[in-house]
């Protein structure tokens, strides 16, 4: 009764500049992530009130391709029916899902994927392509689609990544919340990020 996320959650997606401008003056729409290495599965990808860590990762990314003009596109989020990787309840569910996909893998004497790191990075521990884990997240949603019941709208993360921000540190300079919108209902608005004033 208390998992649902109450109001609304501002999100930051980093993208070439002129399709952040077409969004906004167009109404053109964010395309889906379709990757088998994404790590909430297949959706819309924004970060949790941090325009720092996507105007970081359109600057840099990780696939390396090259955006001439990088920007951030703000968006107003509602979660909906979330499948919250921060609540204990999601996590467990999570659990479950992999180990049920598991055994239906060995059944059929195939392998699982595997979640990796990209060559040359910065943390080896990181393992950025994330094969297993997109691979249970969309074997659940399609075991509820089987089963008739109603699949997640959202899903949400928190990752402790990159490397620690001081010695012996718990804290590491790339942990960051990430939300993956599978419903675009979910996506109230959008907006261009304003720099913050002094007064």
């Amino acid at each position: 009764m208390y998992a649902a996320v109450p109001g609304l959650i501002i999100g930051f997606h980093g993208c070439e500049r002129s399709l952040r401008d077409d969004i906004i003056s167009e109404g053109r729409k964010l395309r889906f992530s379709t990757g088998k290495y994404e790590w909430l599965g297949h959706g819309i990808y924004f970060w949790q009130n941090n325009y720092e860590r996507a105007m970081d990762f359109v600057t840099h990314p990780p696939d390396g391709r090259k955006i001439v003009h990088p920007a951030v596109l703000g968006a107003v989020l509602s979660l909906e029916h979330c499948l919250d990787l921060l609540d204990t309840k999601y996590i467990r569910q999570l659990r479950t899902t992999f180990e049920m996909m598991e055994h239906a893998i060995k059944l059929r004497g195939g392998n699982l994927p595997c979640n990796r790191n990209k060559h040359g990075a910065d943390n080896p521990m990181d393992k950025v392509i994330r094969e297993l884990d997109c691979h249970v997240i969309e074997f659940l949603h399609e075991r509820m689609r089987q089963e008739g019941v109603k699949p997640y709208d959202s899903v949400r993360g928190v990752f402790i990544e990159g490397t620690p921000i001081y010695e012996d540190a718990g804290f590491y300079d790339k942990t960051h919340i990430q939300i993956c919108i599978r419903n675009p209902n979910c996506i109230k608005g959008y907006f261009i990020p304003r720099e913050e004033e002094q007064w």
